[in-house]
């Protein structure tokens, strides 16, 4: 597979940075969480960093390797699936992760405090897979 390797570099370096702040907001309680409106916004902040870069890199991907344009950001984690890098079932937890980054944009207000934290706590194992999936794919 194509790619640019100082800007895959760079994209994955800015997704690692906001990672380690979501961990170290993860580790907080919820009523903690939820009574810090700074710690709420980091999260929703470094999650919309760590899934923008994602669908950079797979957009990047998709460019240099010539794929077919993709309808939105869930369909590039399609287009990108299409072409052999995730197993489908972890495509459809990408696109929702997209979907997830629409609603942070959005409608940032209506993000519910407790489901952001349960995201937190439970889902930032997505962008480990998605990274191990990349590597291997990058890499044959």
């Amino acid at each position: 597979m194509k790619y640019d390797a100082e800007k895959m570099t760079r994209l994955l370096s800015e997704q690692t940075v906001a990672l380690k702040l979501l961990r170290e907001l993860a580790a907080i309680p919820l009523e903690q969480f939820a009574s810090d409106p700074h710690k709420v916004a980091s999260a929703k902040y470094n999650f919309i960093v760590a899934i923008e870069a994602a669908i950079d890199i797979i957009n990047h991907l998709i460019s240099k390797n010539g794929y077919r344009v993709p309808e939105d950001y869930a369909d590039a984690f399609r287009v990108i699936t299409e072409n052999g890098l995730f197993p489908y079932e972890f495509c459809e937890r990408l696109a929702e992760m997209s979907r997830f980054r629409n609603r942070l944009v959005h409608l940032y207000w209506a993000v519910d405090v407790s489901w952001l934290h349960k995201i937190l706590c439970e889902e930032l194992g997505d962008f480990s897979l998605f990274r191990q999936y990349l590597a291997k794919g990058i890499s044959d």
